[in-house]
């Protein structure tokens, strides 16, 4: 039975889309970065996506709910996060479709093979090691904080991964994105789209959300501003719009 896969300090949250996800509260629960990266990702029919340091286990979730893709897997390194997420998918009976490994980020490509998805997704921990104060809770430092891998290891490892013209798509924050697009183009990563989240129309952006394909052609596309809140405590039609989609 479903109730048996959760935990006695868990929640179940309903997604309001049919599918749900576990959550320990005392732990590191998914944020909306998480959920506007899936609705900026584009993923076709039959295709293959990994999401690095998967956590819950909600992109691959969400991204099965809403596309037609063959096979979703999430990697996470901490395993009672991972097997969190894993009784995610069984709470949903997503067995065939979503797959929960547990393994470092480092090893990505030693651990599916060189080329071996159509597409990465990866919300990536945004603050270097020494950069803000790390939570003193060990899930939500590493989920927040640059301890298990770095920005490189992540497009190290998501070069190797894709075939020529496969798709990756990040969540970041913008204060490093000139750091994020000499890694990407680094590593022949080309930036494609991206587009800055706001807040507040009359706030800084405090999120990116980026697209690049290997070996792609220098040419980037820059979409209007994503903006969330109309007033506080009331989300935009935009972001309304990508919470039904997912």
């Amino acid at each position: 039975m479903t109730e048996d896969l959760v935990r006695n300090n868990e929640r179940v949250d309903d997604l309001q889309n049919g599918y749900y996800i576990i959550q320990d509260p005392g732990k590191f629960c998914f944020g909306m970065d998480a959920v506007l990266l899936t609705g900026f990702a584009r993923i076709r029919k039959g295709e293959r996506i990994l999401d690095l340091g998967t956590g819950t286990g909600i992109i691959p979730i969400l991204l099965s709910a809403r596309t037609e893709g063959r096979e979703f897997v999430g990697l996470e390194i901490q395993e009672e996060c991972a097997k969190m997420a894993d009784r995610s998918v069984r709470y949903n009976h997503l067995e065939d479709r979503v797959k929960i490994v547990c393994g470092d980020i480092r090893e990505a490509a030693d651990i599916f093979g060189a080329a071996s998805f159509d597409v990465v997704t990866c919300n990536p921990p945004y603050m270097i090691g020494n950069h803000g104060l790390q939570n003193p809770d060990r899930p939500k430092a590493v989920a927040r904080h640059e301890i298990l891998c770095t920005l490189e290891d992540v497009v190290r490892q998501t070069a190797r991964l894709l075939p020529d013209r496969g798709r990756f798509y990040m969540v970041h924050r913008p204060f490093r994105l000139a750091e994020i697009m000499n890694t990407l183009i680094r590593y022949q990563l080309e930036p494609k789209r991206m587009q800055l989240v706001h807040p507040f129309i009359d706030r800084e952006p405090n999120m990116i959300l980026i697209e690049a394909v290997k070996g792609g052609n220098s040419r980037i596309q820059v979409e209007r501003p994503l903006v969330v809140y109309e007033k506080p405590g009331r989300y935009t039609r935009d972001i309304l719009e990508i919470y039904k989609m997912v």
